[in-house]
C-alpha cells in the first residue's frame, strides 16, 4: 500500500521518530476512511482537491481547531510529495491549497527572575536525590534549551566531563554538542554522585525515584510544581523553559544563527518566533538609550 510505503520512507530515510510516524499513519488512515465511506474510493493517489476541500469541511464540522487541521493537511501534503517523488502522480492535489488561518500563539517565557527564585529555592532543600534530579533537569533545560523528550533520551555517555559538554540527540536523530556552564555541570556532578550509588546499573542519566527511566508527564510536572510557585503565567511548561532560553540570548545579544544551532532548528524560520519576544526588550532599550527618544513613549 501507498500509505505503508510512505511510513517506511519516513522511518527509514528520513529517520523520522515512531512518535511522529505514527501522527502521520493515524492522519493519513483518517483521511482514506473518509474517502472510502463518502466517496467508495480508498486509492489515494486518484484523490482531486475537491475530495480534501470536503475532509477539511467535514473535520471544521467535528469541531477541530484550525491548527489542528493545518497538521493534518501537512501531513497529507508530505504524502503527496512523496508520490510524485516516486512517480505514483505527476501533481499533488494540494499543489495550490492555501493553510487556515489561525491566531498567533504568544508564548510568555518566564523571566530572569522567576528562574532565579526557583533555582534559589533548591538551595534550601535537602540534597537527596530527587531535589538533586529535579534542580539539574530545571537548570539543562533553561541552559541548554534541549526539548523535554531530548532531556529524556540523555545518557551518562551524552556527557564529555572533559569538554563540558553535552551531546543531545534532536528530531530525525540530528545530534549536537551544547556546552554546559560550570554552575550547571557541578550539579550534574553532584546528582551523578547520589545516582551511581542508589542505581548503579543504569546508563540513562534521569531516573524515577525507583530507578526506571523519566518520562513525559513526570518532567511536565516537576517544570509545573516548581514555577507555580514563583510564577502567576498561565503556561509552565519545558517548553516554555525552551523558549525562555532562547528569549534571554537574544535579549543579552546573541545572534540568530548561533541561537539556532543551540536549538537543533533546521532552518532560521523556526527560530525568528523567538525574535518577536526579544523585540520588547529591545524597545525598550532603545527608548531608553536614543538620545532623541520620548523615555515615557510604549513603543
Amino acid at each position: 500500500m501507498l500509505i505503508t510505503a510512505f511510513l517506511d520512507y519516513l522511518l527509514l530515510e528520513k529517520k523520522y521518530s515512531k512518535h511522529t510516524i505514527a501522527a502521520y499513519k493515524n492522519d493519513l488512515v483518517s483521511f482514506r476512511d473518509f474517502c472510502a465511506t463518502t466517496y467508495e474510493e480508498e486509492e489515494l493517489s486518484l484523490i482531486a482537491y475537491p475530495v480534501i476541500r470536503n475532509w477539511i469541511v467535514s473535520l471544521v464540522n467535528q469541531g477541530f481547531t484550525n491548527r489542528s487541521i493545518n497538521r493534518k493537511i501537512s501531513s497529507l501534503r508530505s504524502f503527496y510529495k512523496f508520490l510524485t517523488r516516486t512517480g505514483e502522480i505527476l501533481v499533488s492535489p494540494l499543489l495550490r491549497h492555501k493553510a487556515l488561518k489561525v491566531a498567533q500563539r504568544v508564548q510568555v517565557p518566564f523571566s530572569l527572575g522567576e528562574i532565579t527564585k526557583v533555582l534559589t529555592n533548591f538551595e534550601n532543600a535537602p540534597l537527596c536525590f530527587e531535589v538533586l534530579r529535579n534542580k539539574l533537569i530545571v537548570e539543562l533545560l533553561y541552559s541548554t534549551g534541549m526539548r523535554r523528550a531530548e532531556l529524556i533520551g540523555l545518557q551518562e555517555t551524552s556527557i564529555n566531563f572533559s569538554e563540558k559538554t553535552i551531546k543531545v540527540l534532536g528530531k530525525r536523530n540530528k545530534e549536537r554538542i551544547i556546552p554546559l556552564i560550570s554552575l550547571v555541570f557541578q550539579t550534574l556532578e553532584d546528582y551523578l554522585e547520589i545516582k551511581r550509588e542508589k542505581f548503579m546499573k543504569s546508563s540513562s542519566l534521569f531516573l524515577t525515584t525507583k530507578g526506571n527511566k523519566i518520562y513525559e508527564t513526570l518532567v511536565y510536572r516537576v517544570i509545573n510544581n516548581y514555577f507555580s510557585g514563583v510564577s502567576s503565567k498561565t503556561k509552565k511548561s519545558p517548553h516554555i523553559l525552551r523558549h525562555s532560553f532562547a528569549t534571554h540570548l537574544l535579549n543579552e545579544g546573541a545572534d540568530l544563527n548561533s541561537v539556532k544551532e543551540l536549538l537543533g532548528h533546521s532552518s532560521l524560520a523556526s527560530t525568528q518566533v523567538y525574535v518577536h519576544t526579544s523585540l520588547s526588550s529591545l524597545k525598550k532599550t532603545y527608548n531608553q538609550a536614543h538620545p532623541r527618544s520620548n523615555k515615557n513613549d510604549n513603543l
